[in-house]
This record gives structure tokens, C-alpha cells and sequence, in this order.
């Protein structure tokens, strides 16, 4: 199978092996731990560890899309929102 119709860069690999990390790392926590610590956060629904990873994947992808639109492709502090992000939804949502 051909994969030149991606653009495979190092950057690119990084990305798809974070998530696949991530979710390697959240189905072992699930094993060792399981039924996802729901709780009902600020959005006053429950939500699990699983949906709390899913919010912050989506808002990363929002926050760099918006970076890339508004500053340019310079995605470092980005992915630093991001990260600041990720952890204000695992810590309240």
C-alpha cells in the first residue's frame, strides 16, 4: 500500500503517534481502573475520562486551526494552549 498521497513528516508522525499513545494509555488506565471516574463537571452533564480526552482532542484541533488561520504556522504556543487546555478538562468538565 502506497501512502505518498500523505504528507508523512516527522511532525506528522509525531501527531498520530501522540493519539495513538493517548489511547493506549487511557484503555490501560480503563484496565486497571475501570468505569471511567464519571462525574459531572462544570457542563453539568457526566462525563467520563474517556469524553474528557475526546473534548480536549477537539478543542486542540479548534485551537490549531485557529492559530494556523489568526498567527501562521509557527504551532508551538499552540499546542501550549492546548496542553493548558487538555488539563483544564480533565480537571473540571
Amino acid at each position: 500500500m502506497s501512502f505518498s498521497w500523505m504528507a508523512w513528516t516527522l511532525p506528522t508522525a509525531m501527531f498520530f503517534l501522540t493519539i495513538l499513545a493517548l489511547l493506549i494509555g487511557m484503555s490501560i488506565w480503563e484496565y486497571f481502573a475501570p468505569g471511567g471516574s464519571p462525574r459531572i463537571g462544570i457542563l453539568r452533564f457526566e462525563t467520563t475520562r474517556g469524553d474528557r480526552l475526546f473534548i480536549s482532542l477537539l478543542g486542540a484541533a479548534f485551537i490549531h486551526l485557529a492559530w494556523l488561520g489568526l498567527v501562521g504556522p509557527n504551532l508551538w504556543w499552540a499546542l501550549a494552549i492546548a496542553v493548558v487546555y487538555a488539563v483544564g478538562v480533565f480537571r473540571f468538565v
